[in-house]
């Protein structure tokens, strides 16, 4: 059986050790170590070394780092501490800034993966420029070892000057039918900044989910569960889709259920997708 996608990356900053051993204890499905925009410039080597300190060990949930963009004074730095020829035990994944082209996600791939393919984490494309979304679909294709992509909203939208949310749309359907034609699994959510908004957060998360998104990053443990909850099929949603499969099963071909619903392969296929989310309720 095919392992459930993560649903909530919890980001935390490589230079508070403490928040990250929380963040580790949160319930998060995957933590995110941040390199970039959440250390200032005078605590990276220090980030850089605890991080690398911590992966040298297993741990309880996948982590990913953020390093800091390669054509800056610390991504270089950052690589060669975390993701060394050797590899470290408890890295799962690197996310890449402000990937603009292919070459940004090669030239990390010619770093981290070695020559016979294994043990090498995998790479997550932050496209956080119009340059980067206008290129989507070739850097989702840039390299096997790239798993995901996914939008930096806050730099877009400085990078756009776009004041309203739904001025980003065009740009998150871009990316996910990118991600998708790549064959590559539904991009994540981008954050959500304002912690005390749950009820804001909520409604974003559902707008993301209608527009194909899988699941959310976060920046403090409370958007958890909102964000979960809001990416899980509700009881009414799965049984519908069971509905579907029994019905779908040994038939062939279209067919209409009782309810008037029309049924075909697209539809079984949407409802067994329901399905595999319910297992993580």
């Amino acid at each position: 059986m095919t392992a459930p996608p993560p649903l909530t990356w919890l980001y935390a900053p490589g230079d508070r050790p403490r928040v990250v051993a929380k963040a580790l204890a949160s319930g998060a499905d995957v933590v995110v170590i941040d390199l970039e925009d959440a250390v200032a410039p005078d605590r990276k080597a220090y980030a850089r070394a605890a991080c690398a300190e911590l992966l040298c060990d297993p741990q309880p949930v996948p982590v990913h780092v953020r390093v800091n963009v390669l054509a800056g004074p610390w991504g270089e730095a950052d690589l060669a501490a975390v993701a060394p020829a050797g590899g470290l035990t408890g890295l799962a994944g690197l996310r890449l800034p402000k990937v603009s082209s292919p070459a940004d996600v090669v030239r990390v791939a010619r770093r981290t993966v070695p020559a016979r393919g294994g043990g090498a984490p995998g790479l997550y494309a932050l496209l956080e420029t119009a340059l980067g979304i206008e290129r989507a679909h070739d850097v989702a294709t840039a390299h096997p070892a790239l798993r995901g992509i996914s939008i930096g909203e806050e730099d877009l939208r400085t990078d756009l000057g776009v004041h309203d949310d739904a001025g980003l749309d065009w740009s998150r359907s871009r990316v996910v039918v990118a991600a998708r034609a790549a064959g590559l699994a539904p991009p994540t959510q981008s954050v959500h900044p304002d912690i005390r908004d749950l009820d804001g957060l909520r409604a974003s998360c559902a707008r993301g989910r209608a527009l194909g998104f899988l699941g959310r990053a976060a920046v403090h443990p409370r958007q958890l569960p909102v964000i979960a909850c809001a990416y899980l099929p509700t009881q009414e949603e799965i049984e519908r889709a069971e509905t579907v499969v029994k019905a779908a099963a040994g038939e062939q071909g279209a067919q209409a259920l009782p309810d008037g619903r029309f049924v075909d392969a697209a539809v079984v296929t949407a409802a067994r997708r329901v399905l595999s989310l319910a297992r993580l309720r």
